[in-house]
């Protein structure tokens, strides 16, 4: 089987990680302009893996695992027979956050993924001018995405991958909704085994805010008399682009032993709402059962609340069956956000 195609690949992908490590001095510009707060669904940017958040969400060249869903949808093809996972995690402001994940391996197919990942906001009053302190009804706002996977591995050592999104955001009787894509590679290179990753996500229509809350009654001209007096008219509102995250990121082992492996992980980001930032993170696996996870999340952004991330977990099996039992625990640190802990469990069969 010929391998120029993933050596090719290879090449191409170094040259975005060096490109972008060179770049990053340029942020130092006070004039630079970062688009911060330019774009909708900001929930689509939130980590959704324990994992993947305690190694400071550089997961991009990292395979094998459910979650590369989210991080890198090429690192889905090595995730083996069927698993899931659930994560449930209070959020920023009081919202709570959500993702459930289900995938498949077909050998002939290629590794077939489904995920849902939602952020609710708690009900509050209404207010209005003239009822300040509501007027009996509460409101409602949440998240919603709907993710279809699908990952392959072209050859041993070369696996592409991508999602198809629905999402939607609503707040009490107006919603806003979109179709994107991500889409990722991944290449393992023959020195080490060493991964080379990159995927570009959220890739789709712009959202607009639409529903009968937009409904309002106007006069088209005041200064007549007998004409039509009220007419239903819409706000029209603005529209605001997905956060577009492209990503490049390399991982391989510090440590490999029959009983120990020590693995790194180094990511790069350009959003289309911020500045670039590297992301890095270590895990430490004992017997592949018991593990310590350690990062640093957005290093080198000039402006951020997002930190020092710590976690761990353990992996086993139930009994003497084939189904395999997880549970990963992250901490990460928010600034003057506080602190976000999240819980991952996780099912192997």
């Amino acid at each position: 089987m010929s391998v120029s195609i993933p050596f090719k690949a290879m090449k191409y992908l170094l040259f975005l990680v060096i490109s972008f490590t060179l770049l990053f001095p340029q942020n130092t510009n006070s004039s630079t302009i970062t688009k911060r707060g330019t774009t909708a669904a900001q929930f689509l940017k939130i980590g959704v893996d324990a994992r993947g958040t305690a190694m400071g969400n550089a997961f991009t060249a990292m395979s094998g695992d459910l979650s590369s869903i989210y991080w890198n949808p090429a690192g889905l093809a090595y995730v083996n027979g069927m698993q899931m996972m659930f994560v449930n995690s209070p959020w920023l402001a009081e919202t709570n956050f959500n993702f459930f994940a289900f995938s498949f391996n077909s050998p002939r197919i290629g590794v077939l993924g489904f995920s849902l990942t939602s952020l609710s906001v708690p009900d509050d009053i209404v207010r209005t001018v003239e009822d300040p302190e509501g007027t009996g009804e509460r409101f409602d706002a949440g998240d919603l995405a709907l993710t279809f996977s699908y990952s392959k591995r072209l050859t041993n050592k070369f696996s592409l991958g991508g999602n198809l999104k629905y999402i939607q955001q609503k707040i009490w009787h107006s919603s806003a909704n979109a179709v994107a894509v991500d889409i990722g590679a991944l290449f393992i290179t023959p020195f080490k085994d060493i991964r080379i990753g990159a995927s570009i996500s959220n890739f789709g229509k712009s959202l607009k805010m639409d529903g009968r809350d937009m409904i309002i009654s106007v006069d088209p001209d005041h200064q007549n008399q007998g004409n039509v007096e009220f007419v239903n008219a819409l706000y029209e509102t603005d529209d605001f682009p997905l956060p577009l995250i492209f990503r490049v990121g390399i991982a391989g082992e510090l440590i490999q032993s029959p009983t120990s492996r020590l693995s790194f992980a180094l990511d790069a980001l350009h959003p289309n709402d911020n500045s670039e930032s590297v992301n890095v993170g270590l895990e430490f696996a004992y017997a592949e059962t018991f593990f310590l996870r350690g990062g640093y999340a957005t290093l080198f952004r000039d402006v951020t609340e997002q930190g020092l991330t710590l976690g761990g977990g353990i992996y086993y099996r139930l009994g003497r069956s084939n189904m395999k039992f997880k549970i990963d625990y992250s901490y990460a640190d928010y600034g003057r956000l506080g602190l976000i802990q999240r819980f991952t469990i996780g099912l192997r069969l």
